[in-house]
């Protein structure tokens, strides 16, 4: 099956039928909408007319019939995630980051996801692994799967030829396959550990998103626990914006604190009766370059 996915962001093409467009109001309210020909767009600030955005270059401006101007562009991978519509909680773009980096998830890369959830991780893993990659998404609850598969299907432009959903329990669904990563967002992460560690091929790379600090306890436990997993390191990711305004420039009142712990292990060659492998030692801090400021 060929996809066509939507223009990306800052393509030098007008805005079309069909496409999906960030609009953003003078308060930095966003909304995400897909362009019709004699639409309208309706809003507390009035109403917007489809017809005045289609084909006009992205960044183009339309005004409602309240006076009030919104900014058209095309949504990135960040905005996708928060605007698309969801059933379960997503993974927010900070922790889609921090997983594409940890799990050194490249393209070509295959890779075993559970849960897919809403399916905002899926459309980041796949988009890492390219069209030469493959990812595989367990999703045990039909409503999840129903809404990753169309979220995903969006913002593809279609069902992408390397992706598979499976609506199955990952515990059962992991037997016989081969990966070179996994990624879980799951309630008991370490359940999976046992069939996790027969579908990585040795030197691959588990990741897995959790909220809460028992979630972790158990998962380290039994990583430490079987010397075929190594080097495991677990941590979190906040983002704080900073005000800017002239000479006004201080922190947000707000930031973008804990959503979950991040605990990545690597799969190795080992006998399950060997000696463990120590945890990996936390990122050494960065030392000042000569002559520079304490």
């Amino acid at each position: 099956m060929t996809t066509t996915p939507p223009p990306h962001p800052g393509a030098p093409v007008p805005f079309t039928h069909g496409e999906r467009v960030l609009l953003t109001d003078r308060k930095g309210r966003r909304y995400l909408i897909t362009l019709r020909a004699g639409a309208d767009f309706h809003f507390h600030g009035g109403m917007v007319a489809h017809d005045a955005l289609l084909g006009q270059p992205e960044g183009s401006s339309a005004v409602s019939s309240r006076g009030q101007r919104l900014l058209a562009l095309r949504p990135t991978a960040g905005d996708w995630t928060v605007k698309a519509p969801r059933g379960a909680q997503v993974v927010y773009p900070k922790d889609q980051a921090m997983i594409v980096n940890l799990g050194d998830i490249a393209p070509g890369t295959t890779v075993v996801e559970a849960g897919a959830g809403s399916g905002a991780l899926t459309c980041a893993l796949l988009r890492a692994v390219g069209p030469s990659g493959r990812v595989t998404s367990f999703e045990l609850r039909d409503e999840h799967a129903d809404v990753a598969e169309r979220n995903v299907a969006e913002r593809f432009g279609g069902t992408p030829p390397n992706w598979e959903l499976r609506r199955d329990d990952v515990l059962t669904g992991l037997a016989g396959l081969d990966c070179d990563r996994i990624v879980l967002d799951l309630l008991d992460p370490a359940a999976v550990l046992k069939v996790a560690v027969d579908a990585l091929h040795p030197g691959g790379i588990l990741v897995a998103y959790t909220p809460t600090v028992p979630q972790i306890m158990r998962l380290r436990e039994a990583l430490d626990a079987d010397p075929r997993w190594g080097l495991a390191q677990t941590t979190e990711t906040l983002v704080r914006p900073w005000h800017v305004d002239g000479l006004a420039v201080r922190p947000d009142h707000r930031m973008v604190a804990h959503t979950a712990f991040l605990t990545t292990a690597r799969r190795l060659p080992g006998d399950p009766g060997a000696e463990p492998v120590p945890a990996a030692e936390p990122e050494p801090a960065l030392e000042p370059e000569p002559g520079s400021e304490p």
